[in-house]
């Protein structure tokens, strides 16, 4: 899928990976980050910012951190895992969402048909009875300063893919590394190959 414009500048750098996935290798050499994918949702020359789709937090499901976060009809929030969505800010929460709920002055776009929002008001959309079509909630994000990202690129620590909804909001968070190395042609065990004779 196609990502939508983040901005009217007509200079973008195509080299740049907003709304693409990052798909994790044996090379990426750090174990938070094993078997990942991540949603880029910003990158610019001076930093990259995404969210880990496939890693639940251990124990932890929505209505319960809606209880505790006070949120109104904490209950009806789906019953679905909090995915860690990276090691920087992890106590703060990022929702990646359809299109048919957007905040004023809060809601990014990250790509065509997907959204993102931090603020309260996503968490009290889901658990109302008109919540968006789909969600995704994460606590912290991945992030890299200038050029980092681009050096793991270059050491062949990130495959790189379009995104797909479907793999982001249905597929099982177990399946999701499995299902986006399948989208660009790749499997596990020819990873594995090619990371021995790097």
């Amino acid at each position: 899928m196609a990502c939508m414009d983040r901005t009217t500048d007509t200079d973008v750098d195509e080299s740049f990976l907003n709304g693409k996935l990052l798909v994790a290798t044996p090379s990426i050499g750090d174990p938070r980050f094993d078997r990942t994918v991540i949603l880029m949702c910003d990158h610019s020359a001076d930093h990259a910012m995404g969210i880990v789709i496939n890693k639940p937090v251990e124990g932890l499901r929505m209505p319960e951190l809606f209880g505790q976060l006070g949120i109104d009809h904490a209950g009806d929030a789906p019953d679905r895992p909090v995915l860690l969505g990276g090691p920087v800010e992890r106590e703060r929460g990022f929702v990646l969402h359809s299109t048919d709920f957007r905040a004023e002055d809060s809601t990014l776009p990250v790509c065509d048909g997907i959204l993102l929002t931090a603020t309260r008001d996503v968490l009290e959309a889901i658990a109302s009875s008109h919540p968006p079509r789909r969600s995704l909630l994460a606590l912290g994000y991945a992030g890299w300063g200038g050029g980092q990202l681009e050096d793991e690129l270059a050491s062949n620590a990130w495959l790189v893919t379009d995104p797909d909804e479907t793999l982001i909001f249905d597929t099982a968070d177990a399946e999701k590394w499995d299902a986006a190395l399948d989208r660009i042609g790749v499997t596990p065990e020819h990873l594995s190959i090619l990371s021995g004779h790097a």
